[in-house]
This record gives C-alpha cells, sequence and structure tokens, in this order.
C-alpha cells in the first residue's frame, strides 16, 4: 500500500499541471484574457479540487474500507465533492476572475462551469476507486490463498494427530480393558470414538461451526480422554444456550483441550482441571499451569494455527494470559452470514 501512495504522489504532482493545460482550452478566452492567465486561474482550480477529492477519498476509505461499503463510500464521496465545489467554486471565480456575483450565480456559467468540475472529478474519482478496488481484491485474494493453505496444513496436522498410531493405540487399548471389565462403558467408548472421526471428516473443509456442534465434539473428545485418567483429568463446561447458535473455527476447542493436557503434568498429586466458559463476547478455556519437563512431539497445531485461522475473519484478536498458577485463552464468537462460505462476513 505504501508503494500506492508514493505512485500517487507522483501522478497527482505531475497530474495537476497537465490537467490545468487541458482545462485551459475548454471555451473560448474572454475578451482581454491571456492564455497565462487562465491557466493560473485553471492550476489553481484543479490543485485545490484535485487535492481537495484526494483527501474526501482518503477519509472516507478509513470510515468505509471493506469492499461490501464501497455503494455507500462512492455516494458520500460524491456528495461531499459535490458539496466542495459549490462552496469552492464561486469563491474561487469572484476572488480570480474579478466576476459579479450576477456573473457568477449565471445559469449558462453555472452549468458549464458545474459541468466541467464534475466531469473531471468523475474522471480522478473513478480512476482512484478502480485503483483502490484492485488493491482491496487483490488484498482479498492472497489472504484467501493464505487462508486456504492454512486449512489444508490444519487438517492434515489434526487428521494426522487424530489417527495416528499413537492415538489409535491408547483408545484401542482403553477399549479393550473397557470390554473385559465395563461392556456398557466399552460401548458409549466405541460410540464417542466414531463421533469424533466423524466431526473431524465432516468439517475439515468448514471455515466456521456452530459452537453447540464444537462443543459436542469436545465433550465425545474429552471423554475417551478421561477413561485413561479418570480420577486425574476433570473438564467443566459452562456454557448458556445462549450462545450455541454462535460459530467458531472448528477444532478450536479440541486444540486447546489436548494442548493442555500435552503440556502440563495430570498425576493423583497433581490433577489437570479444565474450565470451558463464556467471557464477554468469547469462549474461554483455562486450566491450571503445572508444565511437563520433556513435552511430547508437537505437531504444531496450538495457537499459531488458531491465530491465523482468525486473522481471516478480520479484527478478531486471541487473548493468551499466563500466569504461574493458570493458562488461559479467550477465542471470540463470530456472528457469521453464510455459515460455510469463504467469504462470511463478520457483523
Amino acid at each position: 500500500m505504501w508503494l500506492f501512495n508514493i505512485r500517487e504522489v507522483y501522478v497527482r504532482w505531475f497530474g495537476i499541471p497537465i490537467l490545468a493545460y487541458v482545462m485551459t482550452f475548454f471555451h473560448p478566452l474572454d475578451p482581454g484574457e491571456t492564455i497565462v492567465h487562465r491557466y493560473f486561474v485553471a492550476l489553481v482550480f484543479t490543485t485545490l479540487y484535485w487535492n481537495g477529492a484526494f483527501m474526501l477519498f482518503m477519509y472516507y476509505r478509513k470510515r468505509f474500507p471493506e469492499i461490501k461499503q464501497t455503494p455507500r463510500r462512492l455516494l458520500l464521496t460524491v456528495l461531499s465533492l459535490v458539496t466542495l465545489m459549490v462552496v469552492v467554486d464561486p469563491i474561487l471565480c469572484y476572488v480570480l476572475n474579478n466576476q459579479t456575483l450576477d456573473q457568477i450565480l449565471a445559469i449558462d456559467n453555472v452549468v458549464t462551469k458545474t459541468t466541467i468540475n464534475l466531469v473531471v472529478a468523475l474522471v480522478i474519482g473513478s480512476i482512484y476507486e478502480n485503483v483502490y478496488f484492485f488493491e482491496q481484491w487483490k488484498k482479498s485474494i492472497q489472504l484467501n490463498e493464505a487462508l486456504k493453505n492454512q486449512q489444508i496444513r490444519t487438517q492434515f496436522e489434526v487428521l494426522q494427530n487424530q489417527m495416528s498410531p499413537h492415538f489409535l493405540f491408547n483408545s484401542l487399548n482403553a477399549l479393550s480393558t473397557l470390554i473385559a471389565e465395563d461392556s456398557k462403558t466399552a460401548i458409549e467408548f466405541t460410540e464417542k470414538l466414531s463421533e469424533v472421526y466423524r466431526y473431524i471428516l465432516q468439517n475439515r473443509d468448514r471455515e466456521v461451526v456452530k459452537l453447540k456442534e464444537e462443543l459436542e465434539f469436545a465433550r465425545n473428545y474429552m471423554f475417551l480422554l478421561k477413561i485413561r485418567y479418570p480420577q486425574n483429568l476433570s473438564v467443566d463446561f459452562e456454557v448458556s444456550d445462549d450462545y450455541m447458535n454462535m460459530s467458531i473455527a472448528p477444532l478450536t476447542i479440541q486444540i486447546l483441550l489436548e494442548n493442555a493436557i500435552k503440556h502440563n503434568v495430570i498425576s493423583k498429586t497433581h490433577p489437570l482441571h479444565v474450565s470451558v466458559y463464556i467471557e464477554g463476547n468469547s469462549v474461554v478455556v483455562k486450566n491450571n499451569l503445572q508444565r511437563k519437563n520433556v513435552i511430547e512431539k508437537s505437531t504444531k497445531t496450538g495457537l499459531m494455527n488458531i491465530r491465523n485461522r482468525y486473522a481471516y475473519f478480520g479484527k478478531e484478536v486471541i487473548k493468551v494470559d499466563s500466569t504461574d498458577d493458570s493458562f488461559v485463552v479467550s477465542i471470540p464468537l463470530l456472528h457469521i452470514k453464510g455459515e460455510t462460505s469463504v467469504s462470511a462476513s463478520i457483523v
């Protein structure tokens, strides 16, 4: 964008004298008027209008930066340009052309000046908007491609982690023990394991899911792990039904639960407590902190992965708060139009 700003400065300050020269010959000289005077007047008009229009373009871009806000931005810009011309033009005509009020307000003069000014303003404005639209479009494509690449990596890493021989071995080992000791729990374990795999496969191509779906998946996932840590791992889900239809990136809560288990000691003397709850407009995952001296090999599906995916949605910020006693991650909940669309917008 800074390259565009540099180019724009050169175009504007080279374009102003050139455009003023062209406008000098828009209509015949008045009696006693010289080319030099006409060019000077055109230069003053062009300088004020072009720079004024530029400031208006920049102001409304900051106010309405999104592509979907283009109609509103254009309407307000045009109205502001017309207002600028209506106010400034009579003053300049009076000062530079020594015109009387009657001459300035003459119908022919008003129509001619207004037509010329509007045509020039619309031409310049269309150039600015086309360049801006192209820059935004190019940025959108780059961001979309980055998201797709991130999703592909996420899908592979999560599937690799969940379907790894280590995970499968632990699950089957727990299942074989349950079959011998508690057939009812073994059946439930099998169902939960099936639901975990089904959720991952069904949602690997989606950008967002309902919080209700993500929490159900997280509960199934934790059910499997609690078989390994029956007395040493506890997870509390305290989420009101009012938030269930809000959206979240899939596997987000699961990744945070997995990280809590992977990075902390879980034993009879050091039980791990995890809480999932709502705070403000975010879902929070909090655990007591008791770091392992040796950490399992990471598959890189942690906080960086979540941050990269959420960066696509705009200004949403992942908050992390680590103290000596706890580790807390807050994930913004999303209000999404078009649940599975890449171009979904946050309102």
